[in-house]
């Protein structure tokens, strides 16, 4: 976009971003089980929606069923090919991404792991799945990335990059939904969790904590951490990051000759 001249609000945007998405490539096919695929590895992240039908992904070696409305995403330098099973066909959207460096041009393999870092026990695997609904948000942004790409107006690379932020944000959060439901069935877990967290306030009193950075440090809303906690110790953790300060401030008193 460079000689074209953008609202000081976008401008003021893309400043701040050191790393900014960029659409490698968008595609919307339908395939039968007679179309086949070839094994490829490719330096960019894949994203798969499938609409209509049901396919295998063998990816590094591991079949992935997918099915209507699931939605995969593979990490770069991840050997994969795709199967079609549905006798009926396939029909399925592809967007393929990576991250670009605007002040070097250098492109990163990594910065996708950031805006899902809540869920630590997948960002080790080749690949991300999801599964969404036919009118989820997702597949409306993922819709509306095609068609932009399909434009190519002026302003469609700076659209696109707005619609793919827009893209990672709802991901992140339908990923982080996921794992707090597949948590609430497990009751171990939770108290697992609730007892990280106490010891993560323990050790972090003295910093300028908040309730966001204890629930995000175990990968929990707000609320649903504030609730399970009291639960766990009946004290709210506002509460019971109030009573650790006050208790290590007596502590201090005591060690020393200061007085109140």
């Amino acid at each position: 976009m460079s000689g074209t001249e953008l609202p000081k609000a976008w401008e003021k945007l893309i400043q701040n971003c050191t790393f900014l998405p960029v659409i490698v490539k968008t595609l919307e096919r339908i395939h039968d089980t007679r179309w086949s695929m070839e094994a490829n590895v490719h330096d960019h992240f894949e994203m798969v929606y499938i609409k209509k039908g049901n396919a295998i992904f063998i990816i590094s070696g591991q079949d992935v069923h997918l099915g209507p409305n699931d939605i995969v995403i593979i990490k770069p330098h991840q050997e994969h090919k795709f199967k079609v099973k549905s006798q009926v066909g396939c029909e399925f959207i592809v967007l393929r991404f990576k991250f670009r460096n605007q002040y070097d041009e250098a492109h990163s393999d990594i910065s996708l792991n950031d805006f899902i870092e809540f869920v630590k026990n997948k960002e080790s695997g080749a690949f991300i799945t999801l599964k969404v609904s036919r009118k989820n948000d997702i597949v409306h942004v993922m819709n509306r990335i095609l068609r932009e790409k399909e434009k190519q107006d002026i302003w469609g690379d700076f659209l696109s990059y707005l619609l793919i932020m827009e893209l990672f944000v709802l991901i992140s959060r339908a990923l982080k939904m996921e794992w707090e439901e597949n948590i609430k069935s497990k009751s171990l877990k939770i108290k697992e969790l609730m007892h990280i967290a106490k010891k993560y306030i323990d050790k972090n009193y003295d910093k300028n904590l908040t309730l966001a950075d204890i629930a995000k440090y175990i990968f929990l809303s707000q609320s649903y951490f504030a609730h399970a906690f009291k639960e766990e110790f009946n004290i709210s953790p506002k509460s019971y990051l109030l009573k650790v300060r006050v208790e290590k401030s007596k502590e201090l008193l005591e060690k020393t000759d200061l007085k109140i």
